[in-house]
């Protein structure tokens, strides 16, 4: 059991739309002591704040209904003593500003796992999180990127090539291939 959080107070909100990973997640937090709420969407997540505020929350930054950092915010409004994390599979260093700026403490690249997740919300003030061993390449941030708009606009290729602003045989060549390293 974990005792290291101001007041004792263990209240912890995920809000992440990919139900395997809460639900893996939500079991990982309780067995450390954390008293779970989850949320799939935005909305889901505002209004978890605005019925209890919790001392954690572990938010993606893009959901199906919005943008994660919605909810940091509304929660650092409500409780500004609450410790924040933002994850996401999209990163870049402007995200990543805006969530600090907002109120998070820390912003997590996904796939993070559970003992990642506690050591930064249990992590100090002053905590400098150490930069990832193996980050991700552009090439394959770009990569991630395509893939998931992609699958936004139902495998459609057309239509992903529109939003992207690229040509259709471009993005057809790019889908044929293995993902970069």
């Amino acid at each position: 059991m974990t005792d290291d959080a101001p007041n004792g107070d263990l209240s912890l909100l995920i809000v992440d739309d990919d139900k395997a990973f809460v639900q893996r997640l939500a079991r990982a937090m309780e067995s450390r002591g954390y008293k779970v709420a989850v949320a799939e969407t935005v909305k889901e997540g505002l209004q978890q704040v605005d019925a209890h505020a919790p001392n954690f929350a572990v938010v993606d930054m893009r959901l199906g209904d919005g943008n994660g950092l919605d909810v940091i915010s509304a929660l650092k409004q409500r409780r500004p003593d609450a410790r924040g994390i933002v994850l996401t599979g999209y990163g870049n260093i402007a995200t990543a500003v805006t969530a600090v700026k907002l109120g998070a403490i820390d912003y997590l690249a996904k796939p993070a796992d559970a003992d990642e997740i506690h050591a930064a919300l249990m992590a100090l003030p002053d905590h400098k999180p150490k930069p990832p061993e193996n980050p991700m390449s552009a090439d394959r941030v770009r990569w991630e990127h395509i893939q998931r708009v992609y699958e936004l606009c139902g495998r459609n290729v057309s239509e992903t090539a529109r939003r992207l602003n690229m040509h259709r045989r471009t993005l057809q060549r790019i889908l044929a291939k293995r993902a970069p390293r």
